[in-house]
């Protein structure tokens, strides 16, 4: 059978049978009910929308708390839409791969419609028509952290991003200038209320969208290319929010283990595509079963009754507090430390480093040890309860999948939340020593050497992706294993640099304890796996 309306329709007992949950809702109804009327549009169409929050809303529909679905749209990778869900119907199978070896197998289809985002086609001007609609109440996105960023590591302005300035709304090519453009849409259509719901993550993250998308009214007003009263209307939060949220569900690439699984009850066609961008796709996505969204209750339109699907709405504090307590100490820097030492150590498997005392005993004293200590607990979510959840079960969990080497992505942008914050937190303190941060200065000792591209066996690797590798791997490619090196001269423009590290390591006292643990793991072959056993065992 195809993954499609008719042939999920026409096997559903079997479906059924073989432990799918499926759709209840009239699917063709809720089409018609979104294209009418649309509430709900995501721009984004990766993993952690399908497997997480396209979900949600799927058990909004079958409940009967909803009876219109969500508009996708992509704008960095358009080929995501051709490979993965036009021909599926935008319909999706949900495995959920829990820690007990249980395999909850869901087709996922509340998302009804995936429009391209690019300008004079159909889909843009659908999207500009869903964007004048009255009905729309939130607009939300899973982009990457980086795709909020105007400028690049020099402070420039990106050259489309610069073209957009100077051309306005209707001749955007950058992703946040058609964002901003469409919400100009909005404004034209009469100052209409829509609530912009950053759901990446990343630190205030409704911030970094609002604070890019002001950028472009901001130039478009005052080089006149706008109606004036723009730039007000999306700083007016009566008419235009930008919610702090905190989500959490690891969501590795589609595995093909997971495919085979699914192939087996018959399910055909549902191939793993890489796009020539590099997305690795597939109507199928595979995801652990914990999953966390917390969202700050600021939506001038309303929003879909998401409490109801577990979702928890809050007081911005609340949201920053919880966001500060999974990223800067109960899940990121985690899994950042396995990331990292996992691609040195040769590992290529999250839950087969946890199997490792040496990289387990290293996360808990990063988690409970050197983190906790400057955690406020947000009252909606216990830290403790979070870290013991993710060492005793998620990043254990041996049906999961994920790499070390995914979660390497964009290193340089994840440090100065993940391990800069508590680093600032300890340097502010009066009862707290910042140079009691052995491990965490040690991980980022151990993704300088990273950099070097070689592994601890003294083997090549192709680092993964990250915007900074361009201007970092050239000062660290030339290093050889054993090499004299001036180590200040070579790590004092990286650690001194606030963008990367969140503050100057020099100033706060941490760089030279990284500069001497860097030294020591560039002396041979096992030199990292040595001086890791050696900090474990201070």
């Amino acid at each position: 059978m195809k993954l499609t309306n008719a042939s999920i329709n026409a096997n559903r007992a079997e479906l059924e049978q073989k432990g799918y949950a499926l759709p209840t809702f009239d699917r063709e109804a809720v089409t018609k009910n979104t294209e009418a009327r649309p509430e709900w549009i995501h721009f984004g169409a990766g993993n952690i929308f399908r497997a997480f929050i396209a979900s949600l809303d799927q058990q909004l529909l079958n409940e009967g708390l909803a009876d219109t679905g969500i508009t996708v749209a992509e704008g960095f990778d358009a080929e995501i839409l051709d490979a993965a869900y036009r021909p599926f119907d935008n319909l999706c199978v949900a495995a959920t791969l829990c820690a007990d070896g249980r395999i909850q197998k869901t087709i996922v289809g509340s998302v009804v419609r995936s429009l391209g985002m690019n300008r004079g086609t159909e889909d843009w001007e659908q999207l500009k028509a869903a964007f004048r609609a009255p009905s729309l109440k939130m607009a939300s996105l899973t982009i990457t952290e980086k795709g909020y960023n105007i400028k690049d590591g020099h402070g420039n302005l990106f050259p489309a991003v610069e073209k957009d300035f100077e051309n306005g709304p209707q001749t955007v090519d950058s992703y946040i200038g058609k964002v901003a453009a469409l919400v100009y849409e909005r404004y034209t259509a009469g100052k209409l209320p829509v609530a912009m719901v950053s759901m990446d993550n990343c630190s205030h993250n409704g911030s970094r969208l609002e604070a890019a998308v002001l950028a472009f009214a901001d130039a478009w007003t005052e080089k006149g290319l706008c109606d004036n009263g723009f730039a007000e209307y999306v700083r007016d939060r009566k008419l235009v929010s930008f919610p702090w949220s905190m989500i959490d569900k690891i969501t590795p690439r589609p595995d093909a283990a997971v495919r085979e699984m699914i192939e087996a009850d018959g399910i055909e066609d549902l191939g793993l595509k890489v796009t020539s961008r590099g997305s690795y796709v597939a109507p199928f996505v595979n995801a652990e079963e914990a999953q966390y969204l917390v969202i700050e209750n600021a939506f001038p339109n309303g929003h879909p009754a998401l409490e109801k699907a577990g979702v928890i709405f809050t007081a911005r504090e609340v949201v920053d507090m919880v966001e500060t307590m999974k990223v800067c100490t109960c899940l990121n820097p985690l899994h950042t430390c396995l990331a990292v030492l996992g691609c040195l150590l040769g590992f290529t498997r999250i839950s087969a480093e946890m199997q490792d005392p040496d990289l387990k005993k290293l996360v808990e004293i990063v988690g409970y040890r050197e983190g906790l200590p400057v955690v406020v607990d947000p009252g909606v979510i216990d830290p403790k309860t979070f870290i013991d959840e993710v060492v005793q079960k998620r990043f254990p969990n041996p049906f999961l999948g994920d790499t070390p080497q995914r979660i390497a992505t964009d290193t340089s942008q994840k440090l100065t939340v993940r391990f800069g914050n508590t680093i600032k937190k300890y340097a502010a303190s009066e009862t707290l020593n910042v140079k009691d941060l052995k491990l965490i200065a040690f991980v980022i000792a151990s993704w300088c050497r990273y950099l070097m591209a070689v592994d601890d066996k003294g083997e090549a690797f192709t680092p993964s992706d990250d915007p900074l590798m361009p201007m970092l791997a050239p000062r660290f490619t030339a290093i050889k294993l054993g090499d004299t090196v001036d180590v200040h001269a070579l790590l004092q423009p990286v650690l001194s640099d606030a963008r990367i590290m969140g503050s100057d390591l020099y100033e706060v006292g941490l760089a030279e304890t990284i500069e001497a643990d860097f030294a020591e793991l560039i002396t041979g072959p096992g030199a990292v796996r040595a001086a890791l056993r050696r900090h474990l065992a201070e």
